[in-house]
């Protein structure tokens, strides 16, 4: 029978109707998955390095990391039409076969022209092959564009930042959770490893004899129980799991602002940050650019989005959006308080208050952690174990493989070493100076960089010149790619230096 193809019947497999948000719904989860802890670290860097100064680099690497975002979403475009051309050179190659031989040179002729056109130099047209729809994670994407060397160094480094972020997140919860519900440390108690072993509540009794770290210990097994499960699912199951918690980060965030400005209006600026102090700059370094992170979960967010077609524009909103608040909450942090915690909740941290509203302010608060990295967590999970997945099996072949491997296996390799690691180290700074620096450079600037320079080369070499990536980053000149891998090794340096300036 005879077959014609063409490149309008050419369609990636999309996410079921059912399974798709509206962009507006996107811009949460990402809203989501940027502003985490690493927001309430500002204040206190901010104070540090001076409100001038703090100002131009917040701004300054927002714009940074949005010019990455926008590579990414430039990459993932590249791979879902490396996926349909070999898709359609396939579907190409059956029809010639099936072909009578009498009918193979018109037909060859005739198929030439529905599917190879469209692939060859000349005046620009709009591409039916760059698209969003299929979801590629950064390993699929490094699979197809890096040399081994590459991909070894991409799936270290992606691991080591994802695994050591879920060990961070699932520490700070637990953490969190423990300081509302024992009692408060007394003053006199400096070491941290006298904290642990303190009772949790002031009583004696063998009922309440629990220490601490026994309240971590079952703080931390119960965000696993609660939060564990969403990793056998994709990122759509969580949808309105990431709306109630967007409203409490709009809350929280809206009381500590507000709390204070009426510090600042009724007992005038207690802090008086210089405008220019550039031996705080590695800190606030540091603070922004966990800040500002998102690029690792990108694709998993994009992909189910109807509408892309304006998607750059809506991310540069999301980023000016979290911009403004960062600023803001630094801004009043700084001046309202003369001594600032390295996590500004902590400047809420309840006390025996007389007013009841404002104690279960405070308690709220001092929750705030709890609520903003218990969806950032189900995200970072997911991701994770599709791109452990990317490494270990074919993803073009995924149902192939049996339920157990696919379905039980890597959720289990995902969250089962944050477990064991939290569960027996409380302490895990060291992990997050790690994580934050050396391993967040990689992946926010160099990863991507190098991913799209590859991508477009590869892409140029499949299809052609003529063939135009509507997703292609407004960034593409190659002086902006070469900016950003100066600007890495800046960051690497600054990061070095204030390691040894705090370890010596």
């Amino acid at each position: 029978m005879r077959r014609v193809w063409s490149v309008r019947r050419l369609r990636m497999p999309q996410a079921e109707a059912g399974d798709q948000y509206s962009v507006w719904v996107g811009l949460v989860y990402i809203f989501n998955l940027i502003v985490g802890t690493g927001a309430l670290t500002l204040p206190a860097a901010f104070a540090r390095a001076g409100w001038g100064l703090s100002t131009i680099s917040l701004v300054f690497l927002a714009f940074m990391s949005f010019m990455n975002a926008t590579y990414v979403i430039e990459t993932m475009a590249c791979a879902n039409a490396v996926f349909k051309w070999k898709r359609l050179q396939f579907i190409k190659r059956n029809s010639i076969e099936d072909h009578d031989a009498d009918e193979d040179a018109s037909m060859s002729h005739h198929s030439h022209g529905d599917l190879e056109d469209p692939l060859v130099c000349g005046d620009s047209i709009p591409s039916r092959y760059y698209s969003l729809d299929k979801r590629i994670e950064l390993g699929e994407m490094a699979n197809l564009f890096l040399n081994k060397m590459g991909r070894t160094m991409f799936y270290c480094t992606l691991c080591v930042y994802l695994y050591g972020d879920l060990s961070i997140y699932s520490a700070a919860v637990a953490k969190s959770i423990m300081d509302v519900v024992c009692s408060t440390v007394p003053s006199n108690v400096t070491n941290a490893t006298d904290w642990d072993n303190l009772p949790c509540f002031n009583a004696t009794g063998t009922a309440l004899s629990y220490t601490r770290f026994d309240c971590y210990r079952v703080a931390l097994l119960t965000f696993f129980a609660a939060t564990g499960p969403f990793v056998f699912f994709n990122v759509q199951k969580t949808k309105y799991l990431q709306f109630f918690t967007t409203g409490m980060r709009w809350l929280a965030f809206a009381i500590m602002i507000s709390m204070a400005i009426h510090l600042l209006i009724g007992h005038g600026p207690q802090g008086r940050p210089p405008a220019f102090d550039f031996t705080g700059m590695p800190t606030l370094f540091g603070a922004c650019v966990y800040s500002f992170m998102c690029h690792h979960s990108l694709p998993g967010l994009i992909s189910p989005i109807r509408g892309k077609n304006r998607l750059g524009f809506h991310l540069a909103l999301d980023y000016a959006l979290i911009s403004i608040f960062y600023l803001l909450l630094a801004y009043t942090g700084a001046f309202a308080f003369k001594n600032l915690n390295d996590l500004y909740t902590l400047n809420f941290v309840p006390t025996d208050n007389e007013n009841i509203f404002l104690e279960i302010v405070e308690y709220f608060l001092a929750l705030f952690p709890v609520f903003t990295l218990s969806t950032s967590f189900p995200i970072i999970a997911i991701t994770l174990r599709n791109n452990l997945q990317s490494l270990f099996l074919d993803t073009t072949q995924l149902e192939s493989y049996n339920f157990v491997l696919r379905k039980l296996v890597f959720p289990i390799i995902t969250v089962v070493p944050p477990i064991l690691l939290t569960y027996f180290l409380e302490d895990i700074s060291v992990l997050i100076k790690f994580t934050g620096s050396y391993a967040g450079t990689g992946i926010q600037y160099l990863m991507p960089t190098f991913l799209v320079i590859s991508a477009r080369r590869h892409c140029t070499n499949l299809l052609g010149l003529g063939v135009v990536n509507r997703y292609k980053s407004p960034f593409s000149h190659i002086s902006w790619a070469i900016f950003v891998l100066l600007w890495s090794f800046v960051c690497v340096v600054l990061v070095t230096v204030n390691i040894f300036e705090k370890k010596f």
